[in-house]
């Protein structure tokens, strides 16, 4: 039997040359420089905001922190210790200062914190003139907060101020709104109030627009009155607005300066509207005393850091 030669595959027609690859070089460099200066602009903004901020935040409290162990006498400064802090406590006024603190806040809390939550629920229901209506709430936001508290100075005024020209038009007796003790306070907190309340009023209204309305006709059809609507539905459905509020009031409430500073001159009568913040600038800028008022303005600082961070750990705890 003859042997049999094997098969070979036909080779097939060679094509045309492929083009030569440019070389990757160039192009690469190119988009490593756009790359570059993009990213170069970016930081550029970055390190200039850093670095203001750094210089116009976290200096100004590494500097206190400092300044709260230093003494500065005859011009050279030594190293006090916790001298500055005996100092502190020791004063009559530091207990005062942090009395009058506790109650601006409390009242601050009553006034601010439900206020312009019951204002959002009412501009909510509204339905004719709501943009004017909430113009008109924010607008003392929009004022310096110097005008406002001068228009409430002399609105308090004992002799022609407003509110004494209503309590005689109502035939009860005039007030001596920043002169007594027992109102002077609560004359700082209505101003207060009045000041900031806008803001607050706007971030719960537009709170409770995110709110689904089927939330209310269900809780209609179960029978929920107002009050129950607002308890089960509203409340319950801003809790986390409601809860942030209250913290950044807190935090605001308690460094309260310009209204017992321009109202009342800082103290007011027998010391009723010294504030922590208002006595660390009498210490600073009264009394020279610039190591107190730092460990004074230290505690403060420790004990806002303590209850923000106490705050975010039960908030954490009840969402979890």
């Amino acid at each position: 039997m003859p042997a049999t030669t094997p098969l070979r595959p036909t080779p097939l027609p060679a094509g045309p040359p492929a083009a030569p690859r440019p070389a990757p070089g160039p192009a690469r460099r190119a988009a490593l420089a756009r790359a570059l200066k993009r990213n170069l602009t970016a930081h550029g903004f970055l390190i200039g905001a850093v670095l203001c901020f750094c210089f116009f935040s976290w200096y100004p409290m590494v500097r206190e922190f400092l300044l709260a162990f230093q003494k500065t006498e005859g011009g050279s400064t030594r190293w006090a210790g916790w001298d500055n802090f005996v100092y502190v406590f020791n004063d009559p006024g530091f207990w005062q200062a942090w009395r009058n603190t506790l109650l601006f806040t409390g009242l601050a809390l009553v006034l601010g914190f439900a206020v312009p939550f019951v204002l959002a629920l009412v501009l909510g229901e509204l339905r004719h003139a709501r943009g004017y209506l909430r113009l008109l709430v924010y607008l003392p936001v929009m004022m310096p907060p110097v005008a406002s508290v001068l228009l409430f100075k002399y609105l308090y005024d004992p002799g022609y101020g407003l509110f004494n020209r209503i309590l005689e038009f109502l035939h009860l007796p005039a007030q001596d709104w920043l002169q007594s003790t027992d109102t002077a306070m609560l004359s700082v907190v209505l101003a207060s109030t009045w000041m900031n309340m806008g803001g607050a009023t706007l971030i719960y209204l537009a709170a409770l627009q995110g709110i689904p309305g089927e939330l209310y006709e269900a809780a209609e059809l179960d029978g929920a009155g107002l009050l129950r609507k607002i308890w089960h539905v509203t409340i319950p459905q801003t809790r986390l607005i409601l809860s942030l509020m209250l913290l950044m009031q807190v935090i605001a409430t308690m460094q309260v300066f310009a209204e017992p500073f321009l109202l009342t001159g800082g103290a007011g009568p027998e010391g009723a509207t010294t504030t922590v913040v208002v006595l660390i600038y009498q210490y600073a800028f009264s009394f020279n005393q610039y190591g107190a008022a730092a460990a004074l303005g230290l505690c403060l600082l420790v004990l806002l850091g303590g209850f923000s961070a106490v705050y975010v750990r039960l908030s954490r705890d009840d969402q979890s």
